[in-house]
């Protein structure tokens, strides 16, 4: 474990666990920084992280115990006020933290409400809230049973994995098994604890969409829905999203209701939760609870349309605080992520400098990556565009239309690859 102290003049810190790749969430790290000094603890030296630190901790992430360890030292010399992460793999640890140190936190059971999906369903049905069908499977011959059972089509998903990850869609018995399979084995590629088998669910037909919220003391606080954009069937790749600051579901009962009343089942404490909806013919069901901010930058589109700091709302309900949900922008915010039509390899992404509505346009993806479409690969993302609207559809043409703008030069992975 490596500590460094230069910050300590800092007495009064919050602990951030982990921080992902700068592309993603160094907004969500600036945002923290500018409503309390942050302490952060990281696998590696930090590099762009550095001028909003108060100081930080080398160590292994992925050992708890050794978390716990210099949590409970860092604790000794400094003021800890709470403790967070936006890392999925991670808040089960900040949980365990939290706990160890008595800060608020979503408690461990919560965050494992969150983090084990097959947990999750038991917990939602038990407590009477609307359900798919679902089972839980350990062999492809069980995964067919279920699917039998349940009719098709069926989602094929890993209990533990994050941002669709192994998710399938099978839509006969025929494709069960290579469905099992994807599943199965994304799910190694992640937690022990939730390593081996998969959930076989009814596939729930409507628009999905995604909630952020504050949870302070088990009260649920939204802040803003996004409506996601979902291809590359029969996966389910996320390829954008939008936030609209007069959505009428921020506000609707309904909607609202199940929310608090899945929280309260999991037993959700206080942080932050991103749920994902499905708008069905029989009223929303909630696909899974995520006990972190959204990816995808969804946070910072809705910071973009409606002015609310998730990095500060997360903050302050690490400290157990009410965060600020004033509106200060009231406008339409998407994103759209490029995907090559194949398996490839990068040679240049060129963004376009301007587009109309055009908020940001960056690569995602560097000369000699590979890119690998599902199931080969996930995330096979080369760039993004961001753009402002004054409503979903305008911002849906807008996105059209600067996503047709990025250049790709690309060589397929059939081709041989010069050494």
């Amino acid at each position: 474990m490596d500590d460094n102290s230069a910050g300590e003049a800092a007495k009064d810190v919050i602990l951030l666990i982990g921080c992902g790749l700068r592309k993603y969430r160094e907004y969500l790290l600036a945002g923290a920084a500018a409503t309390h000094p942050v302490w952060l603890f990281t696998d590696d030296e930090p590099d762009w992280q550095t001028p909003c630190l108060s100081g930080h901790t080398v160590v292994d992430l992925t050992d708890r115990d050794a978390v716990l360890t210099a949590a409970r030292e860092l604790a000794g010399r400094v003021t800890v006020r709470g403790v967070l992460s936006w890392d999925e793999t991670l808040i089960v640890t900040t949980a365990h933290v939290a706990e160890a140190l008595g800060l608020p936190g979503a408690g461990v059971d919560g965050v494992e409400g969150c983090r084990d999906k097959y947990r999750s369903r038991r917990l939602l049905t038990e407590a009477g809230i609307d359900q798919p069908r679902y089972a839980w499977v350990d062999t492809a011959e069980e995964a067919l049973a279920a699917a039998e059972e349940i009719g098709y089509p069926v989602v094929v998903k890993p209990r533990g994995m994050g941002a669709s990850i192994g998710v399938v869609l099978a839509a006969d018995a025929g494709e069960v098994a290579e469905a099992f399979r994807t599943a199965d084995e994304s799910s190694r590629i992640g937690a022990v604890s939730y390593r081996g088998g998969a959930l076989v669910e009814e596939y729930l037909r409507g628009p999905e969409i995604s909630v952020d919220a504050a949870v302070v003391d088990g009260e649920y606080h939204p802040m803003f829905v996004a409506r996601k954009q979902v291809g590359l069937f029969p996966y389910f790749e996320e390829i954008g999203h939008h936030v609209a600051a007069d959505d009428p579901l921020r506000t609707d009962p309904e909607l609202l209701a199940m929310l608090r009343a899945a929280h309260r089942a999991i037993g959700y404490g206080s942080g932050i939760t991103h749920t994902e909806v499905k708008l069905t013919s029989r009223g929303p069901v909630i696909v899974e609870i995520n006990g972190r901010l959204g990816g995808d930058l969804i946070p910072r589109l809705g910071q973009l349309a409606t002015g609310i700091d998730p990095a500060r709302a997360a903050v302050r309900a690490a400290l157990g605080q009410r965060p600020d949900f004033t509106d200060t922008e009231h406008r339409t915010v998407g994103i759209r992520f490029g995907y090559p039509p194949e398996d490839c390899v990068v040679r240049s992404v060129t963004p376009p400098a301007a587009a109309e509505g055009l908020l940001a346009a960056e690569a995602m993806a560097g000369p000699g990556t590979e890119l690998r479409l599902p199931p080969n690969g996930y995330l096979a993302r080369h760039s993004y565009v961001i753009v402002a609207g004054a409503d979903p559809a305008q911002t849906a043409a807008r996105l059209d239309a600067a996503a047709a703008l990025v250049v790709l030069d690309r060589q397929p992975l059939t081709e041989p690859v010069p050494a």
